[in-house]
């Protein structure tokens, strides 16, 4: 049987051995071009012209034995292994955080970046305080660097799980022995129609169309509703409303019931900026509605950062604060 000595040297020389400084700072940097989705997008986040990201991203390629990416006029694509190589450098990234943390905690101090996500359009929600919570934890851990995201609710949950989120703020839905829930806030979902929906306006057709509806009728009209388990998937399997369209966010479910070809939920405080400039109108409030809790979650093991319990405690205690708990108490 003939060997192919050189592919035996080529695969000697890819096997990657004793990880450096070097090595994760190459990493960091093809984290960092995918998260931008391009070398050109990346160079203002890095600081460094593109000409040395590529040579980095080149110099990791070589390191590794593999082609990681593809660029030129199509645009930037990973390849197989770069997908592959990118899950884990999530994974590496994330323990070396951990690590970190942990070595504050055993001083006594925090530093380093806290990741904390947040599920869409909470910004205008009255009863949610994160602003608040951001601000005391500010405060009490300054040296930390806090870094937000937004994302859908299965994204955080998986995130939080694996590590590369801290903290994770969403609408309560089902829970995971993987995580830990604290009560934060509420919100109100209305159901939306555009205005030139026949169930939008003040005319008597509307008016007639728009009275004593039944959960039963909304089945004569195309319905929009987020696309991953959610209150918002629940209810509609419940009430057995057949999804014509899919969002996966409540920017995308405005939208689409903007184009008065959907009905769609959205909370009443982010749907109030369209109903006040006659874009959108709530169909029947006092019946299609539902109500939300947002919870924080963090992963009970390992033993989140003294940063992340710290933020958790924040979030707690700003909406123990708050005029919806103290109504409730």
């Amino acid at each position: 049987m003939k060997v192919n000595v050189e592919n035996m040297k080529v695969k000697s020389k890819a096997v990657l051995g004793q990880l450096s400084d070097m090595d994760l700072r190459l990493l960091r940097v093809f984290k960092c071009v995918v998260d931008c989705g391009g070398m050109a997008a990346a160079e203002l986040e890095l600081n460094i012209g593109v000409s040395t990201i590529s040579r980095h991203i080149k110099d990791l390629e070589l390191r590794l034995g593999l082609v990681l990416c593809r660029r030129g006029r199509a645009g930037f694509a990973l390849t197989a292994e770069g997908e592959r190589v990118h899950a884990e450098t999530l994974r590496l990234l994330a323990a070396t955080d951990d690590f970190r943390a942990s070595m504050d905690d055993i001083h006594q101090r925090m530093g380093g970046e806290l990741h904390v996500a947040v599920f869409d359009k909470t910004a205008t929600n009255p009863q949610a305080r994160i602003a608040q919570a951001i601000a005391a934890f500010t405060d009490a851990a300054p040296q930390v660097r806090l870094v937000l995201h937004v994302a859908p609710i299965n994204t955080i949950e998986q995130a939080v799980i694996a590590g590369e989120y801290h903290v994770g703020i969403i609408p309560a839905h089902r829970n995971s022995d993987a995580l830990g829930y604290n009560d934060l806030f509420g919100e109100t979902m209305l159901l939306y129609c555009g205005r030139a929906h026949p169930l939008f306006g003040s005319s008597p057709e509307a008016v007639k169309n728009n009275s004593n509806l039944h959960w039963s009728d909304l089945h004569n009209h195309r319905f929009a509703g987020l696309g991953y388990h959610s209150p918002n998937m629940e209810l509609s399997h419940q009430m057995r409303l057949p999804r014509a369209a899919t969002g996966f966010d409540q920017e995308s479910i405005a939208t689409l019931i903007l184009s008065s070809k959907f009905l769609g939920f959205l909370p009443d405080h982010y749907a109030r900026q369209f109903e006040a400039s006659g874009q959108m109108q709530a169909v029947q409030p006092a019946v299609f509605r539902y109500d939300a809790r947002f919870v924080a979650i963090t992963r009970p093991a390992p033993q989140p950062s003294r940063a992340a319990l710290v933020f958790r405690d924040c979030l707690v205690a700003a909406h123990a604060a708050s005029p919806e708990k103290a109504a409730q108490s």
